[in-house]
């Protein structure tokens, strides 16, 4: 769909009269409660073709969106592009859009834990704050955390679907090489012992957009988390082959998918039960 154009009616708040935001292209109206973000615009094209049908499709930049129905819930899932100035555009954009949303970032990452196989996904509990973008937003002790319904609703599922995967904090780099301590000939990294570092706090993995995703939802009122498989592990030196990278891509998308359902049948029920506490085991 082409793009719809619109005066932009300030340099602050970048939107039109009619709220549609100037980077993602869209208004109220156009994103679902139930929201997944993809760093691959491609993944997004995949997701979208699981939806039992797609109402509206929106492109402009490197950010793509989708929003329809699957299993009845409505949803929204948008590929974002790399990285940290990415997400804090879309997480930012999108929630003007709507209010107090479901996220569930949909990514990749490389491990930092022997134990860590290829393919294997990880449910992210926080997120170590090594890029600096969150910052301009809150101070550097600031904890980035999941929202507790997202983990459990991810592991539910994960549980489930027999997927393998493993529990814990993910760091957030600000770059894919040096900030990931990687040894490129020519460009050395000025923190060569970073992996190991991690390593030894018990990080679980590494990516790009986490930390930014739970610190912006959590102010702007959005319940996120993160699920991601591993592609890489570092401490291993080990890639993930093409076939098993399709496969593993998939169970991540399941993983996230799934565990958007299991959350809006809670909402349903808290919301019929006028509980916002309650949670499936309390029955």
């Amino acid at each position: 769909m082409e793009n719809e154009k619109g005066q932009i009616q300030s340099a602050e708040i970048v939107k039109t009269e009619s709220g549609r935001q100037y980077h993602v292209n869209l208004a109220p109206g156009e994103v679902a409660p139930y929201i997944m973000l993809c760093g691959d615009p491609a993944r997004a094209k995949r997701v979208s073709q699981l939806f039992d049908q797609v109402d509206l499709t929106r492109q402009n930049r490197e950010y793509i969106s989708f929003t329809g129905k699957y299993k009845e819930m409505p949803v929204t899932v948008m590929g974002t592009g790399i990285g940290c100035g990415n997400m804090e555009i879309a997480v930012i954009e999108i929630l003007q859009c709507i209010e107090n949303p479901v996220i569930i970032r949909v990514g990749s990452c490389g491990t930092l834990q022997e134990d860590i196989e290829l393919g294997d996904l990880v449910v992210t509990t926080g997120s170590v704050r090594l890029e600096n973008v969150s910052t301009y937003f809150v101070p550097e002790g600031y904890p980035a955390l999941a929202h507790f319904d997202t983990i459990w609703a991810l592991q539910k599922v994960c549980a489930e679907q027999e997927f393998r995967y493993h529990t814990g904090l993910t760091a957030c780099s600000p770059g894919f090489y040096g900030g990931q301590g990687r040894h490129v000939p020519g460009f050395p990294p000025r923190k060569p012992h970073l992996l190991d570092e991690l390593a030894k706090l018990r990080v679980k993995n590494f990516e790009m957009e986490t930390s930014v995703l739970l610190t912006l939802s959590h102010l702007g009122g959005a319940r996120a988390g993160t699920v991601c498989a591993a592609y890489a592990n570092r401490t291993k030196n080990s890639f993930i082959s093409p076939e098993q990278k399709e496969s593993a891509e998939m169970n991540c998308i399941m993983a996230g998918l799934g565990a958007l359902v299991e959350l809006s049948k809670t909402d349903q029920i808290r919301k019929e039960k006028n509980n916002d506490k309650w949670y499936p085991w309390l029955n």
